[in-house]
């Protein structure tokens, strides 16, 4: 009888699991969901900022020309992972392949200026030799999201600065399904000159183009910083549905896992009571036969 009450307790405690992580499961695929409409606000919110950039440069498209010697030691690297678990090799895959592609490009140790955000891709990135000079955490919503970009931007600023670091590279996890992803990079600084030569060359979708008054240099710092925004907050909710696919993985695993287990306890739950019925069954039938045998 005690096996079969350590059993019981086993099952109710894999049910309870089994419910939580269909909890997590549920939580991952909204969270992937929402991920994904603000990505695709994103993208219009983008389409409004080349518009403005392809009049400007329309405007005046020899300004294009006038490129800034770029120092090729020097780095700036932005890793986004994430500050819970749960979710698989998500921070382990993204902090081995910012790494790899910094040495493909041949930044030593003292070039690289790292900021990581989350506290579980930093650990992992501490782990296997690489300094983080700046840490950021992040729970919260879009607003917070938001938040924290302003305060990234405020960094590159003084990287370029007091530092000269022209170069800025976003390292993080893009969804490529609703449950997988890849790691990727991407350019933030420089600026891509042939993007901003094809933006000039676009024809514009009607006859009337757009006029402005604002001083051409200031306008156009505008529209840069709202691109660069635009960059890192994508990169952000990006890698944040790619931490939910990965999650929403695991989970899928661990409730495979789960129900494998519980026919198993099941199984052997059974197993047992029948072994114990089938004894005190035994134990009624010889004690009626000793009884019995008294008697006679």
């Amino acid at each position: 009888m005690e096996q079969i009450e350590i059993l019981k307790r086993k099952i109710e405690s894999a049910r309870e699991l089994q419910s939580l992580v269909k909890t997590m499961k549920a939580l991952a695929a909204v969270n992937i969901r929402e991920y994904g409409q603000a990505v695709e606000s994103l993208i219009e919110y983008n389409r409004t900022i080349e518009m403005g950039l392809q009049i400007i440069m329309r405007n005046r498209p020899e300004e294009i020309e006038i490129v800034m010697p770029v120092q090729k030691d020097r780095l700036g690297a932005i890793i986004f992972g994430s500050d819970q678990g749960l979710c698989g090799t998500f921070n382990e895959q993204i902090a081995y392949y910012a790494i790899d592609r910094m040495n493909e490009l041949k930044i030593k140790q003292e070039g690289r200026a790292i900021l990581a955000l989350g506290e579980r891709v930093i650990a992992r990135l501490e782990e296997a030799g690489q300094q983080v000079e700046q840490r950021f955490s992040f729970f919260g919503d879009n607003a917070g999201i938001t938040q924290v970009m302003q305060q990234v931007l405020i960094i590159i600023e003084e990287w370029r600065l007091k530092r000269d670091i022209e170069q800025v590279v976003l390292f993080y996890n893009r969804p490529i399904s609703a449950a997988s992803y890849r790691p990727d990079m991407l350019y933030l600084l420089p600026l891509d000159l042939e993007w901003l030569k094809d933006l000039a060359k676009k024809e514009w979708p009607s006859r009337t183009l757009p006029a402005f008054t604002m001083d051409w240099g200031q306008l156009f710092s505008s529209l840069i910083r709202q691109y660069l925004f635009f960059s890192l907050y994508r990169a952000f909710v990006e890698s944040l549905a790619s931490e939910n696919a990965s999650r929403l993985s695991s989970m899928q695993v661990a409730q495979k896992n789960i129900e494998e287990r519980l026919k198993e306890l099941g199984t052997l739950f059974h197993s047992q009571r029948q072994a114990s019925i089938t004894m005190e069954l035994l134990d009624i039938v010889t004690g009626f036969e000793a009884l019995t045998g008294e008697r006679r």
